[in-house]
Parts: structure tokens; sequence; C-alpha cells
């Protein structure tokens, strides 16, 4: 039995260095970028006040949001590459309004506009700034759908190391020792009791990090998880076209969107880009802990009718499960304090890449000392 337990541990062990040593500096640049996207809004709100001005708050009734994409959309008619399909709507008094153009090569053009006055006052490619090059370098390494597999795959072996070094952990013998690290030791030692301890500490919040972003890069987990959920996969809203009928003006839109949710503040707006799309509402509950909310009213662009309305507190398992992955990834889900502990969650992989390299070269190719030995602590390990 116990020559059985001890080929299973020395697998287990084997797997787990040398799926470290295969993706090992893919996570640490994956990591890395994620810890500097932690704060990606904070800095990105700085970044737009210092390029484009300080927004002053005024006494006056902000701007309408139908007002805005009336702008948006008579700035860029003559641009026939560019679509106008999402607008932000001003998180404090002194944030601009924000539009989202999509274009023919895939670039995504930002426009912002004062709240009360309603001008422009800036635009800009969204993926050459440097947040954007940050998430593009992030989730497909800059090399397009090709890197989004990549990175994908190596988010399911970041998995497969959370699991195989939870198992390899010696706390499970001796909860004591799994988290002291002896500085004073041998450095093979106080290098092997810094792997395990960071590891340790880390390990629940880099699966939930490598497990979400598995799931953004690859579209067929999101039918799974429904599944899994047993929950059946809602239906997409469609609006009926009328023929010789316009679609109904954005104002009385988003009056009947508050009235389905009264007590939510609409966030932003998703525009149809086909004349069978709905009209999506982004709202936020006053409970809800998401930036942008996760509750939705779609609407008939012609006729106004509710198709559908998602309270985040009320929708179906699948749904909420899929909800949980932004504030999950990005460590929002604790305030201030997790995100803090993102920040050095995503250095975790660089420290592991570097104590698990060490472990291995004393291993292998290092002298044995006295003391700590290579056996001993091979034995322990």
């Amino acid at each position: 039995m116990n020559m059985n337990r001890k080929k299973l541990r020395d697998i287990v062990f084997s797997l787990h260095q040398y799926i470290g040593f295969f993706v090992g500096l893919l996570l640490i640049l994956i990591g890395l970028t994620g810890s500097l996207l932690v704060f990606e809004q904070d800095f990105d709100h700085f970044m737009i006040a210092q390029q484009y001005g300080h927004i002053t708050p005024q006494q006056v009734q902000v701007v309408s949001p139908e007002d805005v994409v009336n702008t948006i959309q008579a700035k860029y008619a003559a641009r026939s590459d560019l679509h106008l399909f999402r607008i932000y709507l001003p998180d404090t008094p002194s944030s601009p309004y924000l539009g989202q153009l999509s274009t023919t090569d895939d670039h995504r053009t930002e426009v912002f506009l004062n709240p009360y006055t309603g001008k422009i006052i800036g635009e800009r490619i969204s993926d050459h700034t440097l947040i954007g090059m940050m998430l593009s370098l992030h989730y497909s390494l800059m090399a397009g759908e090709t890197g989004t597999i990549i990175v994908g795959i190596a988010a399911f072996l970041m998995c497969m190391l959370s699991i195989t070094g939870l198992i390899l952990w010696p706390g499970w013998r001796k909860l004591i020792a799994g988290f002291k690290i002896k500085l004073n030791a041998h450095p093979q030692r106080a290098n092997f009791d810094i792997h395990k301890v960071v590891g340790m500490i880390t390990v629940v919040f880099i699966f939930l990090t490598a497990f979400t972003g598995f799931c953004w890069n690859f579209s067929f987990t999101s039918p799974i998880i429904y599944a899994v959920t047993f929950t059946p996969e809602p239906s997409e809203p469609v609006s009926k076209p009328i023929p010789g009928k316009s679609t109904l003006g954005l104002t009385e839109q988003l009056k009947i969107a508050n009235a389905a949710l009264p007590s939510a503040v609409t966030k932003s707006i998703y525009l149809p880009g086909k004349p069978e799309d709905a009209l999506q509402i982004r709202m936020k509950l006053p409970q809800e802990s998401s930036d942008y909310g996760d509750s939705n009213v779609y609407l008939d662009q012609y006729t106004g009718e509710v198709l559908r309305v998602d309270n985040a507190f009320k929708l179906p398992l699948g749904s909420r499960v899929l909800n949980s992955f932004i504030p999950l990834h990005y460590g929002t889900f604790g305030g201030l304090p997790t995100r803090i502990l993102y920040v050095f969650v995503g250095l975790a992989p660089l420290v592991l890449f570097i104590t698990g390299f060490m472990m291995s070269w004393y291993r292998h190719w290092a002298k044995p000392k006295r003391g700590d030995s290579a056996k001993e602590l091979s034995h322990k390990q």
C-alpha cells in the first residue's frame, strides 16, 4: 500500500514539475500582466482625465444618452467601417460618456463626450493604449485567435498545477510544517519552504483566475456550465422588424427599461447591430457589487416591448456562475483588500517558477550538503 502511494506521489510530482517547466515562462507573463490589470479601470480613468482634461461637475442636467448617440453617429456618418455598438453612462459627476465603435479591422474606437455639454472631447483606438496592449498581451499574447487558444491551454495547465501542488503540499501530514519557512536553514531548504508556502497561500486564487480565464478563452465551456448546473441556456431576445416603421427613440426605451427594473441604475447601452437584434440595457441594482451591474433589460427596438428582464439576484444558477467569473478573475469580490491580494497572486507564478527551478537544480545538479541533504529534502517533498 505504501509502495503504491509512493508511486502515485512520484507520478503527481513528475506531472507537476513537467507542466511547470513547460508553461512556466508563459504563466509568468500572464501573471505579471494580470497584476497590472487589477487596477485597470482606476488607471484608465486617470489616463483619460490626463489626456482629455478633467470634467468639472455642474449643477445642470446631463445630456441624454439619445443625444450622445446622435452626436457620435453624426460625427462618423461618413465612416462606413465604424459601427456604434455600445455607450457607457458616466460613473461619477466628473466622468465622461464613453461611446465604443467597432471597426472592420477588429480595432475598437472609443469616443469621450462631456456629459454636460454633449461635445466630443477626444477619441482613441483602445488597442493602441497601454491598457489595451496589456489586455491583448494577457488575453491572447497579441497573437489573435491563435494566442487566445494558447493562453486558454496555459490556463488549463495552471489549473492542473494548482491541483497537483495541493496534493503534494507537505502540510497534509503535518499542518505546522506546511506553513513554516526556515530562512536560516540551508538555501535548498529555505527555497523549498518558500515554494510550498507561497503555493499554498495562493493556490485557491490561482486556480480561480486560471479556471475563469480558461472558460473565457474557450466558448464551448459556457454550454457545459449550463449543463452541469442543470440550467437551461437562455435564448437570445429577438426584435421583430416592422416594414416602414423606424426604431423607437432611445429616451422612450430607457423609460420602459427603468419601469421594468425601477430600483436599478443604467450603466451601459448595447445598440442593435442588425434589424432583428434587441436593444440591451445593462443596469445595476443597489445590492450588486459588480461595477457595471449584472442586471439587464432587453427590448424590441421597434415597439419597446420588454423581451426579457435579468434581475442579477433572480438569475438561473448557470447564469449566476458565469457572472461570478469577473469578480473572481479580477479580485473585486472583496473590494480593495482582495484587489491588492490579487496583485500578489499575479506575482506568484514568478516566485513559484524560480523556486521550482531551484528545487530541480538542487535535485539533479547540485552536490548534496550535510544537514538538510538532497535525499532528506526529496523525501520531505
